[in-house]
């Protein structure tokens, strides 16, 4: 009989990195000026003020290097680095492929949380799972609007 896991440690990127071409550049160029022109237009001053910022933060992110965090799923919950997640504030979890990456979605029990996503290899995944279904039932996740949205715009 085989011996049951009851902890596995890895680590991994906060989130996927996209490859952005010249054309992205443009095109995200191209919708800040209109947003730009519009709001010049119509005099919305602080609309303007928020497309600049808002290029401007999508551009930072986009050249900031995402993080490894040091993920350890036990018997307890999640250590994400040094933040613990206790099984007890998830109600469920799913596993989401996105090309290449695969990911655990912990699903809060509380209305208004965000759901956590976990990045993982699938080296791990087998075990990651078994640990997560042991303590949490495991339900169908799909990608929210948002994640839809950033998957679409490749930030």
């Amino acid at each position: 009989m085989a011996k049951k896991v009851s902890e596995v440690s890895w680590q991994a990127e906060e989130y996927i990195v996209r490859d952005h071409d010249a054309w992205w550049y443009i095109g995200l160029f191209l919708v800040t000026a209109g947003l730009c022109v519009l709001a010049v237009f119509l005099q919305w001053w602080t609309f303007l003020v928020l497309v600049i910022l808002s290029a401007i933060t999508i551009l930072v992110m986009i050249f900031r290097p995402p993080r490894k965090i040091n993920y350890t799923l036990t018997d307890k919950g999640l250590t994400e680095d040094k933040i613990e997640h206790p099984y007890e504030v998830f109600k469920a979890f799913g596993i989401l492929k996105e090309g290449a990456h695969f990911s655990a979605v912990l699903i809060p029990k509380k209305r208004f949380s965000l759901s956590t996503k976990v990045y993982f290899p699938e080296t791990n995944g087998e075990q990651i799972v078994d640990i997560l279904g042991s303590h949490l039932p495991m339900e169908e996740v799909k990608l929210d609007f948002l994640d839809k949205i950033v998957n679409f715009l490749r930030i």
